[in-house]
């Protein structure tokens, strides 16, 4: 299972939402983080997000089980090893 970390602060909000709503996501607080979780990957647009760019390339805390395969001004997508 693939995991994405987003620390759970208000600025980064935005992007674990959009990110809960892919398809087979879940999502679960571990500590002050939110783990977003899926057997397939996960893909965030950063315009959904509404989110600037400082904010958008420093959300990610941590990944687990899965690969960056594209983290570039339009998407964020983490798929499976």
């Amino acid at each position: 299972m693939t995991a994405l970390y987003i620390l759970d602060a208000e600025e980064f909000g935005p992007i674990a939402d959009v990110a809960a709503t892919g398809p087979e996501v879940r999502e679960r607080r571990v500590g002050h983080y939110r783990e977003l979780s899926s057997d397939g990957s996960i893909s965030i647009d950063r315009r959904a997000t509404g989110v600037r760019h400082a904010v958008w390339y420093s959300a990610v805390a941590a990944i687990r089980d899965g690969q960056v395969v594209q983290y570039d001004k339009d998407a964020l997508r983490v798929a499976p090893r």
